[in-house]
């Protein structure tokens, strides 16, 4: 059975890097079966939040917001592929994410982190585990991290190099521990109303 991911990417810059990773997980995924859409917060465009999608009455939130919301809520699991700034989030994709709240809920999410340096975003994983899993997601413990990024994929997400070989070695497992808890999630949802 295939199964609805969204792949989440944040970066504004104009020469992006890690859309090459965002491309990598989303072919990866699809080799695998699975219906995956990369949203690109640049290319949703949502404003610097102001209100939260549930804050508009029906029918008058942002036309680009209603449609995210309805894809989050049909998606069986997550992918948030973020790059590390100063030691933090990016926040193209943090403002995205924060527009939204109950439609994340019961739902699985993976971390891909990926920077220029050797540290391979892994700052910023850490921090948007926290994030995730209050927002009501649960976290799985596979990760990708990719760095330096240049040198681990080529301009159209293809592995290269040693980093790449290494991202390629792991892959199957971040994609199989997000495929096992998504299958588990969809269950427990069709079988029990959330608890709240």
């Amino acid at each position: 059975m295939s199964n609805r991911i969204l792949v989440f990417y944040g970066s504004y810059r104009v020469d992006r890097m890690g859309i090459r990773l965002a491309q990598f997980v989303v072919d990866g995924l699809r080799g695998k079966g699975q219906d995956v859409e990369l949203i690109d917060a640049k290319a949703i465009g949502l404003p610097m939040l102001d209100r939260m999608f549930k804050e508009y009455k029906p029918g008058e939130a942002p036309a680009a917001m209603a449609e995210l919301a309805a894809k989050i809520r049909a998606a069986d699991g997550f992918v948030f592929v973020t790059g590390e700034y100063n030691w933090g989030m990016q926040p193209g994709l943090k403002n995205l994410t924060d527009h939204f709240l109950e439609e994340w809920f019961w739902r699985p999410a993976a971390i891909a982190s990926y920077s220029a340096g050797r540290l391979s975003g892994a700052r910023a994983a850490t921090a948007w585990h926290g994030t995730l899993s209050e927002m009501g997601m649960v976290v799985v413990s596979s990760t990708l991290a990719v760095g330096p990024i240049g040198q681990a994929l080529s301009a159209d997400g293809k592995p290269t190099g040693d980093s790449g070989k290494a991202l390629a070695h792991a892959f199957p497992r971040f994609a199989d521990d997000l495929l096992w808890w998504v299958e588990a999630g969809r269950e427990q949802r069709a079988r029990k109303a959330p608890p709240y």
